[in-house]
């Protein structure tokens, strides 16, 4: 018993208090009344190098975490082979019996979570996607679900459409086409799904910006950091011109992007961008016109193409 003199008990008057380090609570020596409750250990935190040094010396479990139909929190009976030698062999129908009631148990909700954050993983380790964006659509799809607003419909397109409206708020945009692709949902349900979830839910995510896009795309077109950081400079100044205001940001992003290689020595072919960004080539030539002609940089972005062009034809002969 730890006794320490703090302050007077409220219903007793007593000044004499003990810690209780396994229910983290502060509690009057006299009438047992808890002073305090939650309180946080800041007490030496030891290294551990083996297993079992780990399993004695934590003090703490792994944090909550809304990917996880449970949060985290439910103990789950083993389910490989490996198990089955840990348990003796007159147990194992009784084990087995467990294990199935256990996932009879699981309420509608638990399996329909089940099922949407493994599609949800996988979506998100497909496109490469942040952490934090992972989380907190999980969080949004549990809201979907509460609401009601996922009966009648695929649990792949609300996650696909919760994963695209999002990727625009963290400003790391994709494309309808390549979350169709990944999601294996067509673009026009998924575009459906994603206008009646913002409607329901009342999220208002502004359109993805023409610059968001540039660094992913420069990386696929192993481009330096010299190309991306023109790209942008020349879509703020496009910008300033009013040039790219209600046109499509994949488009004005490729253009950007062609027009920076080409200035930088690292010029990019209108066909290799259009493939990479997934827009067609007349998009491309139609924007870089619009861009260059606003920016008077034409004449030195065909200059600069003419003889980049000459220098490999050279190259080739030799």
């Amino acid at each position: 018993m730890i006794k320490k003199k703090i302050f007077k008990c409220p219903d007793c008057g007593s000044t004499e208090f003990y810690k209780d380090p396994e229910r983290a609570e502060l509690i009057c020596a006299k009438c047992g009344r808890v002073i305090e409750d939650s309180m946080i250990d800041i007490s030496q935190d030891w290294r551990a190098f083996t297993d079992d040094q780990k399993e004695k010396r934590a003090r703490t479990g792994a944090p909550l975490t809304h990917r996880r139909h449970d949060k985290g929190l439910t103990t789950e009976i083993g389910k490989g082979v490996t198990e089955l030698f840990k348990v003796p062999a007159k147990k194992r129908s009784q084990f087995f019996r467990i294990r199935k009631w256990q996932k009879r148990l699981l309420t509608s909700k638990d399996r329909n979570l089940s099922f949407a954050l493994g599609e949800l993983q996988r979506l998100v380790s497909y496109l490469g996607l942040p952490a934090t964006l992972h989380e907190e659509v999980a969080k949004l799809y549990e809201k979907a679900l509460e609401k009601g607003l996922v009966r009648g419909r695929s649990i792949e397109s609300i996650i696909a459409a919760l994963v695209y409206s999002l990727c625009r708020e963290y400003g790391t945009p994709r494309t309808l086409t390549e979350i169709s692709q990944a999601s294996g949902i067509e673009k026009r349900e998924l575009g459906r799904t994603y206008r009646y979830i913002s409607r329901k839910m009342g999220m208002r995510i502004l359109p993805a910006k023409a610059a968001s896009y540039i660094p992913r795309f420069a990386s696929m077109l192993n481009l330096s950091d010299r190309v991306q950081v023109k790209a942008i400079n020349i879509l703020k100044k496009a910008r300033k011109k009013d040039v790219i205001s209600g046109k499509g940001p994949c488009g004005c992003a490729a253009a950007a992007i062609y027009i920076a290689s080409v200035l930088e020595g690292e010029r990019r072919t209108q066909r290799e961008v259009a493939d990479v960004v997934g827009v067609t080539e007349v998009t491309i030539r139609n924007r870089y016109k619009e861009i260059a002609e606003a920016l008077n940089i034409e004449e030195e972005v065909e200059k600069k193409a003419k003889e980049e062009e000459g220098g490999k034809k050279r190259k080739k002969k030799q």
